[in-house]
């Protein structure tokens, strides 16, 4: 009887959140080898006794080592081969993953992970400079006919903030007055009834999003 090859099959995830007005990526210091010491993007080996699926294991992934569940998480791509592990052949299930910063913080101030620009990125191990490029093209790229940008908000946010966290990920400047009303027309946001005070003006009012999952549009 033929035997089943055994191949490497692990998760990895490109974890995006907003620093100082920039896209930035979380990455996280191996400890084990192979690269033991480098800094990486979360990721692990699926278990198959426990992972009910790719995205499971993401999911636990993330809970492990960087202790959160992410705003919203999608399949990116699947990358695979013999040269891309050096512990042999390989298959990635990529991911990108969209978070809050703040939510972010108890992992950064514990040394866990670090945040850095994705255009700063510093030379990463294995394929993951190919995964990062990948998920950051497609995170600007959906950005810009959907809701995507507002996971990296918090739960509330004014529409201030909703437009400058567009701003910063398509990067490019939006119109005022055309963006609130696709947004408040489409209906992807809903206000929260509550307010607040951003500076020496009238308390802005809060907005959410409708539901948890992605909705589709254009921006201009």
């Amino acid at each position: 009887m033929e035997r089943a090859p055994e191949v490497i099959v692990t998760v990895d995830v490109g974890l995006f959140t907003l620093v100082e007005g920039a896209l930035a990526v979380g990455l996280i210091r191996r400890g084990a080898p192979p690269y033991a010491g480098v800094e990486a993007l979360p990721g692990g080996y699926v278990h198959p006794e426990e992972d009910g699926s790719t995205h499971a294991a993401a999911l636990r992934v993330l809970d492990a080592k960087v202790g959160l569940e992410p705003s919203y998480l999608e399949q990116l791509y699947t990358f695979s081969g013999l040269v891309r592990d050096p512990r042999g052949w390989s298959i990635s299930v990529a991911y990108y993953a969209l978070v809050p910063s703040e939510q972010l913080a108890p992992a950064v101030e514990a040394g866990e992970l670090r945040l850095v620009a994705v255009d700063e990125a510093p030379k990463l191990p294995f394929d993951h400079d190919e995964i990062l490029a990948i998920a950051v093209h497609r995170l600007r790229a959906k950005s810009t006919y959907s809701t995507l940008p507002a996971f990296l908000l918090a739960p509330s946010f004014t529409l201030s903030e909703l437009q400058e966290v567009y701003e910063q990920v398509i990067g490019q400047s939006l119109d005022r007055t055309t963006f609130r009303r696709q947004m408040l027309d489409l209906g992807a946001i809903e206000p929260t009834g509550q307010r607040r005070r951003t500076g020496a003006s009238r308390p802005a009012e809060l907005y959410r999003l409708r539901g948890p999952e992605l909705r589709p549009f254009g921006l201009p």
